[in-house]
């Protein structure tokens, strides 16, 4: 077939370019609504600023009147007050009984009106006296008042010589004196003074005009009025302080001001931070004006008259417009005042252009929200053209998904629609299809997920998958889906299937159709079954090629699937047969490779079961538990090279017989010679009695000898120096060979002895009784030498273990003097060699990457924590969960054995001992231990694999106390 790939796709002639239809009403949509909305805007832009403007006209005409009203509030007590003062009669003995008058009358009156910085009275001969709280810092600094003055009383009097004595008196909270002092300076005469001169004539208080008073430099009033007898006037100060945090809370704006002024501009209160006061040329302070302020708004509000019938004056300043009212201000009785009242055009207007925004947002919101309307009746069919279009390209470019389908009123479309529905629905499956039988290793989920996939492809109600048994003739049911709710209403689906029937059932409203899965090789691996409705769609030979190629796909992977758990299989029963192999090989240690696996899966399902503790996150997954239970039963795969003689080597002497006959047999020999020593001894004429007592020494010499070397052979007791001499003592005993020892060897054996001893001696020769002879050492072949040292350059795995100089030595002195056990440094390493062999003979194997560690989880139960096992010294830090576990229950199942030649079965206690002294020799690991001690794990094990008698009590916690003081910290 031509490839055509890369040839140039052929292109439609251009036209003048078209509008869709969907555009042009859309846009039209768009642009009327636009136009009704901005003229609806503009109306009501305009219209609620006017009513924004009258309302802000009303809230400064009751800001105006508030303060006012506020304004009234602060004097009327104060004018209450004078009046009740003013009818007291004791007001005139004020210069002569402060300190009770104080008490009596003037602090209660004061701490009634806050407002009032200072009381006095003038009297018709100049006197004068005041009484002030000392409340503010500039008060008290200004009088020089002791620290807890609370009042000052100050007095004038005028004395005979015409001169004037001004005191002052300090007392505290209780009214108790606290200091007095005279005032120098100059005397003033109260009868000068405005309020006085205004009031001593009057029936009424008398306010006077707005000032700054000396002592504070606050804003205040003086409120004035004759006692009752007319012999001196009444004076009260007014601070007007709060006139001004009054207007600062009747902003109707964040930067609105507002101001209390005089005619002349003078400023009496300020919604703002006040301008400080200034000191005139005579020394007296007057009041701020408008200029003083950095308020330039209200400067020009001040300056600007408003136009006829509007009080709202619309005015810019520093490139701001701002919305400003004067008002008549008639607060104060008697003072002619204004408040002013300015804030921006902005801030005020601010809610009213939001509101014009928000209205743009809804008028456009409803634009966008009718759009789809009149495109969706302009356009119905184009856009379910370009759907559809959109569709097939993204099936062109490989996407099969099924996004939902728009609804159409368009029969045509919504056929074709689904019809693509259908097509994409079917490759996607297919692909799932795929991709289930490739990614999921169980048959079980496989069948499951495939047979969901099937069903929905082929549009089916429900289907069921079987599969044959061996020595069957029916198929059992290994996989079932119901597709929903027209199902089959036939209930569950039959355990077994019968013989394979291609025919259909005729009754009902469905139908249930089989499809064969065969192999490769034409057997049958089971049947496919598929319920349908009864339509043409189901019976066309279409849908049946079609399906009948899907089940080819899923007979396949049944085929493999069923193939890889017999390769699982065959290799499970391989490996079962070479660990049977090893443990038939030696009668002494069978079981060994059957019970290391089954504790060591038993501790690591309990240990993966922790939700807490050090090992709450090990987990086994299904691959890795595989894994950890393969290595498992091939961790003593490499003694199937160990020689059986050593394996199962119970006493020293024993290679492939117990060489202790041979002594004997010399000692037999002895015993000979010495009955033959006393009859030559009898014919020359000795003794009788005198023989009799050597022969019987000699025997009972032998005797003893032979029991002390048969003793030792055993290997039961640890050697001492003196035994070994004694050894060697008896070695030193010789017998008469009267035979060749070179007659009836092989020729291997003839070879080494020719080496060894190249000139035999004449026989009768004499022979030491026990001999480490030449010929008994077996050196190494130097083509099949272990490299297992670590600077051997053939050394590939990483082997750190010591050689011994010979491959075995089979002295007879060189094994007795062996001084703990039955083995020899030669004996020993050909026991550790099996490790070697397990590592090298599973390294070899071709593992895939799911058990790639089962070479080192095997081969690792040999290392120690401290580093100094074998076959690699592999540190503690090193060593996984899992190899310290092989570790661990290798060393419990050795102890706990009840089939080794060398050694009495331990019981449970005597062995968890052992092994918490191991821990704590860096052997084991501490932590896995104390896990273990504290399992139910071993006492399971004991119960299946122990005998009766060896299980016994188990203090724990003294076990735990020994390995815990082992502990250190471990990877």
């Amino acid at each position: 077939m031509r490839n055509d790939t890369n040839s140039p796709m052929p292109h439609a002639p251009r036209s003048a370019r078209a509008w869709p239809i969907r555009h042009i009403i859309a846009g039209t949509t768009v642009v009327a609504m636009a136009l009704v909305a901005v003229v609806l805007i503009s109306l009501s832009w305009f219209g609620s600023k006017r009513a924004f403007l009258d309302m802000a006209q009303i809230v400064a005409l009751n800001a105006s009147q508030l303060t006012a009203e506020r304004s009234r509030r602060m004097i009327a007590p104060g004018e209450a007050m004078l009046n009740a003062l003013a009818s007291n009669p004791f007001i005139l003995t004020l210069r002569d009984h402060e300190e009770r008058m104080l008490r009596t009358t003037l602090a209660p009156a004061l701490a009634a009106n806050p407002l009032v910085s200072t009381l006095y009275v003038g009297y018709r001969n100049g006197d004068f006296s005041s009484l002030r709280p000392l409340q503010d810092e500039e008060t008290r600094r200004y009088f020089q008042a002791p620290p807890h003055a609370n009042y000052l009383i100050s007095s004038l009097a005028r004395l005979e010589d015409g001169s004037t004595r001004q005191r002052l008196f300090f007392y505290d909270a209780h009214h108790e004196l606290l200091a007095q002092r005279d005032q120098t300076g100059n005397a003033f005469d109260p009868r000068t003074r405005p309020w006085y001169t205004r009031s001593i004539d009057s029936d009424e208080v008398v306010i006077s005009g707005p000032y700054v008073f000396f002592t504070n430099h606050q804003i205040g009033i003086s409120l004035s009025r004759p006692t009752r007898s007319g012999q001196a006037v009444m004076g009260a100060d007014i601070t007007l302080t709060d006139l001004g945090k009054g207007l600062a809370s009747l902003r109707m704006a964040p930067s609105a001001e507002l101001a209390l002024t005089t005619p002349d501009g003078a400023l009496i209160a300020y919604s703002g931070e006040a301008a400080p006061t200034s000191i005139q040329n005579d020394g007296q302070p007057r009041l701020p004006s408008l200029e003083d302020l950095d308020a330039a708004a209200l400067s020009r509000l001040w300056k600007t008259t408003p136009s006829p019938g509007d009080s709202i004056v619309l005015y810019e300043e520093n490139g701001r417009e701002w919305l400003g009212a004067a008002f008549p201000f008639d607060g104060i009785r008697g003072l002619d005042l204004q408040l002013l009242v300015t804030a921006p055009a902005d801030e005020l207007l601010g809610d009213l252009a939001r509101n014009r925004m928000h209205m743009v947002l809804i008028s456009s919101l409803l634009i966008l929200l009718l759009l789809p309307l009149g495109w969706r009746t302009g356009s119905s069919v184009g856009h379910v053209l370009e759907r559809l279009t959109e569709r097939a390209r993204r099936m062109s470019q490989f996407d099969f998904s099924r996004p939902g389908s728009g609804p159409t009123r368009l029969r045509e479309a919504r056929e074709l629609d689904q019809v693509m529905n259908h097509v994409g629905g079917t490759v996607q499956a297919f692909l799932e299809i795929s991709r289930t039988l490739g990614s999921e290793p169980r048959i079980e989920a496989m069948l499951a997920q495939v047979l969901e996939k099937l069903v929905k492809a082929t549009r089916c109600l429900d289907g069921a998958v079987y599969l044959t048994e061996d020595g069957r003739e029916s198929l059992l049911l290994a996989a079932t889906f119901n597709g929903g709710k027209e199902a089959l209403e036939g209930g569950a689906w039959p355990e077994h299937w019968p013989p394979p029937d291609a025919g259909m059932n005729e009754d009902g409203p469905h139908e249930r159709i089989t499809f064969e899965l065969r192999s490769r090789r034409g057997h049958l691996e089971g049947l496919l079954v598929l319920t349908h409705a009864r339509d043409p769609e189901h019976t066309s030979p279409e849908f049946l090629s079609f399906t009948n190629q899907l089940t080819g796909m899923l007979a396949m992977s049944i085929e493999a699937r069923q193939f890889m758990q017999a390769q699982k299989e065959l290799l499970d029963a391989i490996i079962r047969v070479l660990a049977d192999a090893i443990d038939a090989k030696s009668p002494y240690t069978g079981g060994h490779c059957e019970r290391v696996p089954q504790l060591a899966i038993m501790l690591a399902d309990q240990i993966a079961a922790e939700t807490s503790g050090p090992y709450a996150d090990f987990a086994l997954n299904e691959d890795e538990r595989y894994e950890f239970r393969l290595a498992a039963w091939l961790h003593d795969c490499g003694k199937v090279t160990s020689p059986e003689h050593i394996i199962d080597k119970a006493t020293k002497l024993e290679v492939i017989h117990n060489r202790i006959h041979e002594i004997r047999m010399r000692f037999e020999v002895l015993w000979r010679d010495a009955e033959i020593s006393h009859l030559q001894a009898r014919l020359a004429g000795e003794d009788e009695e005198r023989a009799v007592a050597a022969l019987n020494a000699r025997h009972a010499q032998l005797q003893d000898d032979f029991r002390f070397v048969a003793q030792c052979n055993i290997g039961g007791e640890f050697l001492s120096d003196e035994v070994i001499a004694r050894l060697y003592r008896i070695a030193e005993t010789t017998w008469l060979r009267h035979f060749d020892d070179s007659i009836g060897l092989s020729s291997a054996e003839l070879a080494k002895l020719a080496i060894s001893r190249p000139h035999p001696p004449e026989l009768p020769a004499a022979e030491p009784l026990l001999a480490d002879k030449p010929e008994h050492i077996v050196p190494w072949d130097e083509t099949r030498k272990p490299a297992v040292e670590r600077d051997d350059p053939r050394n590939t795995l990483g082997f750190d273990m010591k050689l011994p100089a010979c491959r075995q030595n089979a002295g007879e002195l060189h094994n007795l003097t062996i001084r703990r056990g039955t083995l020899t440094e030669e004996d020993r390493f050909a026991i550790n060699d099996h490790m070697v062999q397990t590592l090298s003979m599973l390294t070899q194997l071709p593992w895939p990457r799911h058990l790639a560690r089962v070479p080192d989880i095997a081969a690792n139960h040999h290392e120690r924590m401290d580093g100094a096992g074998y076959p690699r010294r592999i540190p503690g830090e090193r060593l996984q969960l899992t190899e310290r576990i092989m570790a661990l229950v290798d060393v419990f199942e050795a102890l706990t054995a009840a089939d080794r030649p060398y050694k009495q079965p331990k019981t449970l206690s005597e062995s968890l001992r052992i092994m918490a002294f191991m821990c704590r020799d860096g052997h084991l690991d501490p932590q896995l231990y104390l896990y273990f001690l504290r399992s139910p794990v071993w006492m399971a094990y004991a119960r299946d694999f122990m005998k009766p008698a060896q299980i016994d009590a188990v203090d724990t916690e003294a076990l735990a106390r020994i390995a815990e003081g082992a502990q250190t910290p471990q990877a």
